[in-house]
C-alpha cells in the first residue's frame, strides 16, 4: 500500500492531508475547552452549535466550490484555502464570545468544505491507475483514523506544559505546512469545458450524482453509515462516563477501539478490492455496523452495558465504517469524466454530510430523551431501511462500461466519433437521461 508514496506529487499531497488533519484534531480538543471556559454548564450547547455550523457549511459551500474548481488553478485554490483556515485558527484564541467563535468556525469550515472535495478530485488524476488509486484511498482512510487517535494524544502532551490556546497555533501551523506541501508540487490543471452558467456549474455535480444508479446507492449507504456512526461519535461520552462511570482515559480507549477497527480494514482493503467488486464490500460493511449495534441493544436490554462489550461493538462498527466508505472514491471516479470530477466529489461531500446533519442531532436527542436502547433501535431501523434502499437503487450487475447506441445523434457528435455503437464509461449526466438504466 505504501508503494504509492514513491510518487512525489501524491506523497506531498498525502502529507499535506495528514498535517492538516492533525491540526484539525487539535482544534477540536481546544474548542471543547474554549466552550467550557465561555459557557460552563452550557458548553454542550455551544459545541452542538459548532458542529451544526460545520455541517451547514459543508452542505452549502461544497457545491459552489465544485463550480469554482472547474475554472481556477487547483494548486492556487488549495493553497489559498489553507491560508484562510490558518488565519481563522490564529484568530480563535482571541475570541471572547460564542458569537465570535461561531463566525470563525463557519469561515474555517467553509474553507474546508471547498478544500476537501477539490483535493479528493485531484488524486485520481495524479494516480490514474485503478490499483494505485485504491491504495491511495486506503491511505486516506488511514490518515483520518490516525487523526482520531493521534490528535487527542498530542493534545494531551502539549497541555501538560502549554495552555489550550496553544493548540490553535498548532492547528494554524498544520494548515500552513499543508499549503507549503501543496505549493511544492505541480497539480493537473482543470480540463477545458463548455461555458456554463453559474446555476448549471453549481448544480451539475448533484444532478450527475442523483442521475447515476450506483451513486444513489452510495448516498443510501452514507445514510446507513451516518446512522451507526452518529451513535459512536455523539453518545460514546454518555455511555462511558455516565452509564459505566469510567474516566477520560477509558473514553479515549473506547474511541481507539472504533479507530482500530477502521484501520484494520483500511490496511486490508486494497488487496480485497483486487478480487471483490465495490458493491458487496460496501454493503457488507454497512450490515456489519448495523448488526453490531443490534447485538449491543439486545445485550443491554437483557443484562446491561459492559465496557468489554462496548469495546468489541465499537471495533466492529469501525470495521464496517471503513469498509462501507473507503471504496466510495472509486465509484466517483468511475462515474464522471475528468472535467466533472471536482463537481461530483463536491456533491458527494455535500450530500454525505447532509446525512450526518440528520443523524447527529437525532442521536443526541433520542439519547437525552429516551435512553440507550430506544436510541439504538431507531438508528438501527434507519440504517436497515437505508441498506435496503441501496440494494434497490444500486444494480447488482453494475458495470463500469456498457455498450449502447445513439441512433438519433449526428455522426459528428463527440460521443459517436463516426460510429453508432460503442462502449464507454457508464456515466449518467443531464445530457443523456435515458442512460438511467434499471436492472
Amino acid at each position: 500500500m505504501l508503494d504509492v508514496l514513491k510518487d512525489r506529487t501524491y506523497r506531498h499531497l498525502f502529507l499535506a492531508q495528514l498535517v492538516a488533519l492533525l491540526g484539525t484534531g487539535l482544534a477540536t480538543v481546544a474548542l471543547g475547552l474554549t466552550a467550557y471556559d465561555l459557557a460552563q454548564d452550557s458548553a454542550a450547547m455551544v459545541l452542538g452549535t459548532i458542529f451544526t455550523i460545520k455541517m451547514v457549511a459543508y452542505v452549502s459551500i461544497s457545491p459552489l466550490a465544485g463550480a469554482v474548481a472547474e475554472r481556477v488553478s487547483r494548486r492556487k485554490m488549495l493553497v489559498a484555502l489553507d491560508l484562510v483556515r490558518a488565519s481563522c485558527a490564529i484568530c480563535l484564541p482571541f475570541a471572547t464570545s460564542a458569537g465570535q467563535i461561531y463566525v470563525l468556525i463557519f469561515v474555517l469550515q467553509a474553507a474546508s468544505a471547498a478544500f476537501t472535495p477539490t483535493f479528493q478530485a485531484t488524486i485520481p488524476e495524479v494516480l490514474p491507475e485503478e490499483e494505485r488509486y485504491t491504495r491511495a484511498l486506503s491511505l486516506s482512510r488511514l490518515a483520518y483514523d490516525l487523526e482520531n487517535i493521534l490528535s487527542p494524544m498530542v493534545a494531551a502532551l502539549l497541555l501538560i506544559i502549554l495552555s489550550y490556546n496553544t493548540l490553535f497555533i498548532a492547528t494554524a501551523a498544520g494548515f500552513i505546512a499543508s499549503a507549503l506541501l501543496v505549493i511544492s508540487v505541480a497539480l493537473p490543471s482543470p480540463r477545458p469545458t463548455a461555458r456554463r452558467g453559474i446555476y448549471d456549474r453549481t448544480t451539475r455535480g448533484i444532478r450527475i450524482y442523483l442521475a447515476t444508479p450506483r451513486l444513489r446507492g452510495l448516498l443510501a449507504l452514507c445514510l446507513a453509515v451516518s446512522s451507526c456512526g452518529a451513535m459512536v461519535l455523539v453518545n460514546s461520552v454518555v455511555l462511558v462516563r455516565s452509564q459505566l462511570g469510567l474516566g477520560e482515559s477509558d473514553l479515549a480507549w473506547t474511541m481507539f477501539a472504533f479507530g482500530a477497527g477502521s484501520m484494520v480494514v483500511a490496511l486490508a482493503l486494497p488487496r480485497m478490492l483486487e478480487t471483490l467488486p465495490n458493491r458487496p464490500v460496501m454493503i457488507a460493511g454497512a450490515m456489519i455496523m448495523t448488526l453490531a449495534l443490534g447485538v449491543l441493544a439486545a445485550v443491554i436490554a437483557i443484562s446491561g452495558l459492559s465496557w468489554p462489550l462496548l469495546l468489541l461493538v465499537w471495533f466492529l462498527v469501525g470495521f464496517g465504517f471503513s469498509a462501507a466508505l473507503t471504496p466510495s472514491g472509486r465509484l466517483l471516479k468511475q462515474s464522471a469524466h475528468p472535467e466533472d470530477r471536482p463537481a461530483l466529489f463536491a456533491a458527494q461531500f455535500a450530500l454525505s454530510h447532509a446525512c450526518w446533519l440528520i443523524t447527529y442531532p437525532l442521536a443526541g436527542f433520542l439519547m437525552t430523551t429516551y435512553g440507550t436502547v430506544p436510541t439504538l433501535i431507531v438508528l438501527i431501523v434507519l440504517a436497515l431501511f437505508s441498506i435496503i434502499a441501496a440494494l434497490r437503487l444500486w444494480p447488482a450487475q453494475d458495470v463500469e462500461e456498457i455498450e449502447h447506441r445513439h441512433d438519433n445523434l449526428p455522426l459528428d457528435h463527440p460521443h459517436l466519433n463516426g460510429q453508432r455503437q460503442h462502449s464507454h464509461p457508464l456515466i449518467i449526466d443531464d445530457m443523456h437521461p435515458r442512460w438511467d438504466i434499471r436492472f
